[in-house]
């Protein structure tokens, strides 16, 4: 027996999206395979497309190829996909061409654990898991809700979520429960893990900056904000706000929309769009109170965690997982989603009471270096991953998993 054969061979493990654009979900496999024990697991990246995920990834020295999905299936909103759209663009077909060509690539690639990180994602890293006989773990960063999704493709992925993945993993409690997995499912809730940095200084700007971060689609809440601010205005003439983001995925003329909502509401001097920007974490530093509008509950809520580990107040609306981060009174406050008469009400509440606003902050930086950083999210990441390819998926790692996930709130 040759002597290198002794030595045991490092998982390689396929990271999969099939998107390169860089939503939440894609930052958060960023961060991941930032951090990820490479002693312990050898990352492969594939993504569906060229763009800014694959630049970063590949500067980052992780290997990273692109398998290009079909545009007309790559492109296909979510919130627009049902059996009529999937048989009118041929999707179906394409789709399972597309998983041929990535189970050769996994074949060829000896890869033993595929991780998905998209609703598309998962499910053709589902199909390509029963094609080539590797175990695949799905990450969920949607809620499977009909408020979020057409009913009929909600329906369809709570099925395939008990018959396709060897393991379920989701980033928050109200995204597992939206799954309605059986209590025997191998599942858990792992936060998605920020990076670590230090509390932005003091700002003491003339009456605040209030800043909302995010891309521009309705339901991010963005003329929530807007409505909002021109209450804000009338009691804190001097308040800036800012909007952080631009229109990604085919959502232009919502961001037509809200510029027009801002001149007809005479914010114009007071309100700036910034676009889109490289540098999020410099203006959060710069932001006296950070805002999220979502009017559809977020999955999770990234910006909400980098806003707090910038040690700012977050006001951010009652839905989804956000209450798994926000405790209401501590380290934020949270207004119902759509009421941009209680949102103008927090705001002027923080403005009003900047000794308060302080120690919410100071709050909120505590409770994000003990729950939400990535040094805290990988390492269960990779127990599970370790689980999973030692064929132990389903050892007590279900409920249990997610009530040592539960955070008081």
């Amino acid at each position: 027996m040759r002597s290198h054969d002794l030595i045991p061979r490092i998982p390689t493990v396929l990271f999969f999206d099939h998107t390169a654009k860089l939503g939440g979900a894609e930052i958060a496999l960023f961060h991941l395979l930032q951090y990820l024990d490479k002693q312990k697991f050898n990352p492969v990246a594939v993504l569906g497309e060229p763009g800014a995920l694959a630049d970063k990834l590949s500067e980052s020295g992780i290997e990273t190829h692109i398998i290009a999905i079909d545009a007309t299936v790559n492109q296909a909103r979510k919130d627009a996909l049902g059996a009529r759209s999937l048989l009118k663009f041929g999707a179906v077909g394409k789709t399972l061409k597309y998983c041929m060509r990535l189970s050769r690539f996994i074949n060829s690639r000896r890869v033993d654990l595929i991780h998905t990180n998209s609703l598309k994602a998962d499910i053709i890293g589902g199909v390509c898991s029963r094609l080539t006989g590797v175990p695949v773990v799905w990450h969920v960063h949607d809620r499977i809700d009909a408020d979020y999704l057409p009913k009929t493709v909600a329906r369809l992925f709570r099925l395939l979520c008990r018959i396709m993945p060897d393991f379920v993993v989701a980033n928050s409690i109200a995204t597992l429960k939206s799954i309605s997995l059986p209590d025997s499912s191998p599942c858990a809730v792992v936060y998605e893990g920020v990076l670590a940095r230090d509390a932005a200084q003091e700002n003491n700007h003339d009456g605040g900056l209030v800043g909302l971060v995010g891309r521009l689609s309705r339901w991010k809440g963005q003329h929530v904000f807007l409505e909002a601010a021109a209450q804000v205005r009338q009691q804190f003439p001097n308040t800036k706000f800012q909007i952080i983001g631009s229109a990604m995925f085919g959502e232009e003329s919502y961001e037509q929309e809200i510029r027009a909502l801002s001149r007809s509401l005479a914010l114009d001097d007071c309100v700036e769009f910034t676009g889109f920007r490289n540098d999020v974490p410099r203006l959060v530093d710069k932001l006296d109170i950070l805002v999220h509008a979502s009017t559809t509950g977020e999955p999770f809520g990234q910006v909400i965690t980098e806003g707090m580990l910038a040690a700012k107040p977050v006001i951010a609306t009652r839905g989804g997982g956000v209450p798994e981060i926000v405790q209401h009174g501590s380290t934020g406050l949270l207004v119902p989603m759509g009421d941009a008469d209680a949102m103008a009400e927090a705001i002027c509440a923080l403005l009003s009471n900047p000794k308060l606003a302080k120690a919410m902050g100071k709050a909120g930086r505590d409770r994000a270096l003990e729950h939400f950083i990535v040094e805290k999210t990988v390492p269960r990441l990779e127990a599970i991953f370790q689980r999973v390819l030692l064929g132990n998926a389903d050892d007590g790692a279900s409920r249990d998993a997610i009530e040592q996930e539960t955070l008081s709130h």
